[in-house]
């Protein structure tokens, strides 16, 4: 069997370590692995009609060639947020122009019938695609034309339905709580009021975990709209009550003020996202206004995501990938691998499609007090989900 392997939307730390795994398992198995180089941007791009142009879009994986990349973050074959079912004419490649009309608001295209045709020229039998809600969001629509899929999650994240872990989370969480701790010292010693941005669209569990554990002050999620005035006033008590004479507030990137609108700039991307960024600037603004207080504001943005994974995300990477080949190897599709109750299991492919995964906020999260709140532990999963 030749099996294809890809990692779509945005990078995190344990790719690598996944792509290792399923290129040793399923060469152990007898297989071959091709990389797919640049989520599903390397089947859209790839020209039948000129396969040596179309060379850098795939890449023969085997063991030699993977040997060390599970010793670094990121992404071995690269990654995009392309989505084939939602082209946009300026993402079109040159030579598909005309022949796929583009339908719709958006004015997009859908061009899975030539990503299937590239599958089937390239000989690969299945996919093993590493991503998130919108990445495999087209992994269902390929196994729903019939090809054969076992996925992957993966996102900081942490919010694709069906899984209680996806790779990248712990690592995220790690990252954000050093550099939080790491700004008690400039916010100590000018005695200030920090503002840390994290990443989190939809879902704040990133930005609760970490503040949870590292202790901050307050912390702002994504579910939850928050009033500034109130915020304000329990950040001027925190400040007051703390030796030092700082205060530090998390906020997830996809928050917004009560009465406000998310914070998002730029184009649309595949998936109807735009990007998100500024909630932090324009509380810390807010805060400063209202308080008269100095702020530090600081996004970490990519820095979450930045770097080698750390010892959780690279048992889970492992895992899943030793998982998904074993799939493979027992004839089965349409199938996604994940973690319920602790334990490794699988659901069907389009499970992440059918509900959405956010914090529990009547169970973890105080909406008075802008806080992490675990009524109780017992029976509770590692990270509280």
């Amino acid at each position: 069997m030749r099996i294809g392997i890809l990692t779509g939307g945005g990078d995190v730390p344990g790719l690598n370590p996944c792509i290792k795994t399923v290129v040793n398992r399923a060469e152990d198995a007898g297989m071959e692995v091709i990389g797919i180089r640049r989520g599903w941007g390397g089947l859209l791009s790839y020209n039948l009609d000129d396969p040596e142009s179309s060379a850098e879009c795939v890449e023969k994986l085997d063991k030699v060639s993977v040997r060390t990349i599970d010793r670094y973050g990121g992404t071995h074959l690269h990654t995009s947020r392309t989505n084939p079912a939602r082209v946009r004419e300026d993402a079109m490649p040159d030579f598909l122009q005309g022949k796929f009309p583009y339908a719709g608001d958006k004015k997009t295209a859908d061009c899975t019938a030539h990503v299937l045709r590239v599958l089937d020229h390239l000989g690969i039998e299945a996919l093993v695609p590493i991503g998130g809600d919108d990445t495999l969001s087209f992994a269902v629509r390929l196994y729903q034309e019939g090809f054969r899929i076992i996925a992957v999650p993966k996102t900081m994240d942490n919010d694709v339905f069906g899984t209680d872990y996806c790779i990248g989370f712990s690592t995220a969480v790690t990252r954000s709580v050093e550099f939080i701790n790491a700004l008690r010292t400039p916010a100590g010693s000018h005695e200030r009021i920090a503002v840390v941005e994290l990443f989190g669209r939809n879902s704040g569990e990133t930005a609760l975990i970490s503040a949870y554990l590292a202790d901050v002050d307050r912390a702002i999620i994504s579910e939850v709209p928050f009033d500034v005035e109130r915020l304000a006033t329990h950040v001027m008590e925190d400040k007051k009550r703390n030796p030092s004479n700082y205060a530090i507030v998390v906020v997830s990137e996809g928050a917004s003020m009560v009465g406000g609108q998310l914070v998002e700039y730029g184009q649309e991307d595949a998936y109807g996202h735009r990007k998100l960024g500024g909630i932090g600037q324009i509380a810390g603004t807010a805060l400063h206004q209202i308080t008269g207080e100095d702020i530090v504001n600081q996004p970490l943005g990519y820095l979450m995501r930045a770097g080698a994974p750390d010892s959780l995300d690279r048992m889970v990477a492992i895992s899943f990938a030793n998982l998904a080949v074993d799939q493979l190897k027992q004839g089965h599709s349409g199938r996604m691998v994940a973690l319920q109750n602790g334990q490794y299991t699988t659901v069907p492919v389009d499970t992440c499609t059918q509900g959405l995964k956010r914090v529990d906020v009547p169970e973890l999260y105080d909406t008075e007090q802008y806080r992490p709140k675990v009524s109780h532990i017992l029976g509770k999963p590692m990270f509280l989900y």
